[in-house]
């Protein structure tokens, strides 16, 4: 019967052994542990890294009331531990660093009644350490605008340092403050703010050096004087408000001739440009037409005008600052160069008016000539059969024969009297009775 019992009260045992290691075995994987740290500090000065064990499905699973369930084990070396701090749920370090660089530091969490069991949740993070003073460079403007970085001209700038010292390790520091605001300007302050203001456009570079001293104790002296340095910098992109827009081009011009209307923009680029023509002088409305991306301070709009009248350029512009309106009127008068297909019709019909013009005008004048001399007579003798046709009406046979002439067999009957006949062979023989 004794020897029956034994192996139940050996389970019994091994379960009793077993039971304070199921919670770290039931609560593996469902926490994570969130690092936070202060870093970058200065060499000597203390850096905080807290860890926080949360639920890993975003706080669903509650945790633990007792603050003492679990145990927080770090490894920070070769950092010198200067303090640590305990509280529900989350752990906290402090240390100091002597020589820069990159040090990893890591944390994990197991059972408070079992060191050796499988850790609860794990993380590492890495801490910065450097020899010079840690800050950033910040600049400000009542007006925001869109872009990160960009800022208006002749509009007062506030550029301030703000030193990270978490650890107050230069409370006792005095610090100098040397400025280059890359546009030529230096200036020396003991204050970490200044005020500037940027007169061009463009794109600038701010830089700033700074030196903290304070004393120290030292051995075997008693006191020295150290000195921390830093160098920082930041870039702002200067740019002006859109003031207007200049119009250059004509006022007046033909149909089907091309006009160019260049466009100078008083303000910063990048721009946005849209224009329309219009009958009258109206602003753009939404959805008008379709903007086109400007990279310079000129744009160039051309057009050919197919039909006369009064026309309006409405032309918008805006950059990241501002937008604004401008107009251009222009009148377009019909071409006195028609296009080609019309010229040879108009030359064909304007030749055979100027020809039956001329000819008429020849026939009136070679009329009132024969009028005048008919009482000339002439005792020439002549043939009956070709009489000589006057010289202003064989200019007209010749000139305007094809015009006037009814059939063809007028028109070569003209032609061959206008040659006349070959002269005699022989002169006539006068005879006289006595």
């Amino acid at each position: 019967m004794a020897l029956a019992l034994c192996p139940r009260v050996s389970g019994i045992l091994w379960l009793a052994c077993l039971l304070p290691l199921a919670p770290a075995l039931v609560a593996a994987g469902l926490y994570e542990l969130h690092l936070v740290t202060d870093s970058p500090a200065t060499t000597g000065a203390e850096v905080t890294v807290t860890a926080s064990l949360v639920a890993s499905d975003n706080g669903s699973l509650d945790l633990p009331t007792d603050t003492h369930f679990y145990r927080f084990h770090w490894v920070h070396s070769p950092l010198l531990l200067t303090g640590k701090t305990e509280e529900a749920l989350s752990s906290s370090i402090r240390a100091v660093g002597s020589a820069p660089g990159d040090f990893p530091v890591s944390v994990w969490v197991t059972a408070a009644s079992c060191r050796r069991c499988q850790p609860v949740a794990r993380s590492t993070l890495v801490l910065s350490i450097t020899e010079f003073i840690v800050g950033n460079l910040t600049v400000t403007q009542n007006m925001s605008l869109p872009w990160p970085g960009s800022y208006l001209t002749k509009t007062v700038l506030k550029v301030s340092f703000l030193l990270h010292d978490p650890s107050s390790f230069f409370k006792t520091a005095s610090f100098l403050y040397s400025w280059d605001f890359g546009d030529g300007t230096q200036m020396v302050t003991e204050d970490p703010v200044v005020y500037y203001n940027y007169s061009i456009i463009g794109t600038f570079t701010v830089r700033l050096h700074v030196v903290a001293e304070w004393e120290q104790a030292t051995l075997p002296t008693g006191k020295g004087v150290v000195q921390k340095t830093g160098a920082f910098s930041t870039s702002l992109k200067l740019q002006e408000t859109l003031r207007g827009i200049q119009v250059l081009g004509p006022n007046q011009i033909q149909t089907f001739q091309k006009v160019t209307v260049t466009l100078n923009f008083l303000g910063s680029p990048p721009l946005t440009v849209c224009w329309r023509l219009k009958p009258k002088c109206l602003p753009l409305g939404e959805g008008e037409c379709h903007p086109v991306s400007v990279a310079s301070t000129t744009y160039n709009l051309t057009h050919v005008f197919r039909a006369s009248g009064d026309y309006c350029f409405s032309i918008q512009a805006e950059n990241v600052v501002s937008k604004t309106h401008q107009y251009h009127r222009i009148q377009v008068w019909p071409s006195s160069i028609q296009p080609v297909v019309f010229a040879f019709p108009c030359a064909t019909l304007f030749t055979v008016m100027l020809a039956f013009i001329m000819c008429m005008t020849l026939r009136g004048s070679t009329h009132q000539k024969d009028m005048v001399e008919v009482a000339d007579f002439d005792f020439s003798p002549v043939s009956d059969k070709n009489p000589e046709p006057p010289t202003g009406a064989r200019c007209c046979q010749m000139c305007c024969g094809p015009f006037l002439l009814e059939t063809p067999s007028e028109y070569l009957e003209v032609v061959r009297e206008s040659h006349g006949l070959l002269p005699p062979l022989y002169k006539p023989v006068k005879t006289y009775t006595v």
